[in-house]
């Protein structure tokens, strides 16, 4: 089954470092199969973390293809890549580029830059970084399957 991600906005008031109370706004990932289902699971991870008031803003379809984590506790930003793939058209003999958005996890643009070559190492085709920019993503949420609990209940 193809992943679908939702990107999600929350607002709240968030006590700063010096004490001072701010409205600030944050950005999510979500996998998802629903609108519904996101806003659920969305709700449901962010909640231990908020203490007062907040909500929802925003819940959009993400136009991720894929998405490259890293094991560095150092890279705690995620950067959008659209990378073009580059195949020859067989009828025209005229190069073909077709475009796909893949979220990198990294510290900053030059780690995103390794860290996305890196994971592209194994793919077969020919492939060109059109751009990578910064997003405002604070964290992802993948769905993660329960543990069957009917045969414990038998």
């Amino acid at each position: 089954m193809m992943t679908e991600w939702f990107e999600c906005k929350v607002a709240y008031d968030k006590t700063m470092e010096d004490g001072l109370i701010k409205k600030v706004k944050e950005t999510y990932l979500v996998d998802a199969l629903s609108f519904t289902e996101a806003e659920k699971r969305f709700l449901e991870e962010i909640q231990p973390f908020m203490s007062g008031e907040f909500m929802v803003t925003d819940i959009k379809r993400a136009k991720v293809a894929e998405l490259f984590e890293s094991n560095d506790g150092n890279d705690d930003r995620w950067f959008k890549a659209k990378v073009a793939y580059i195949t020859i058209d067989e009828k025209t003999g005229g190069e073909k580029r077709t475009n796909q958005n893949i979220l990198v996890q990294a510290s900053d643009l030059r780690v995103a830059v390794k860290n996305l070559d890196k994971n592209m190492a194994g793919t077969l085709g020919d492939y060109l970084i059109v751009s990578i920019s910064e997003t405002p993503i604070m964290d992802i949420f993948r769905y993660v399957p329960q543990e069957n609990n009917e045969s414990k209940n038998k």
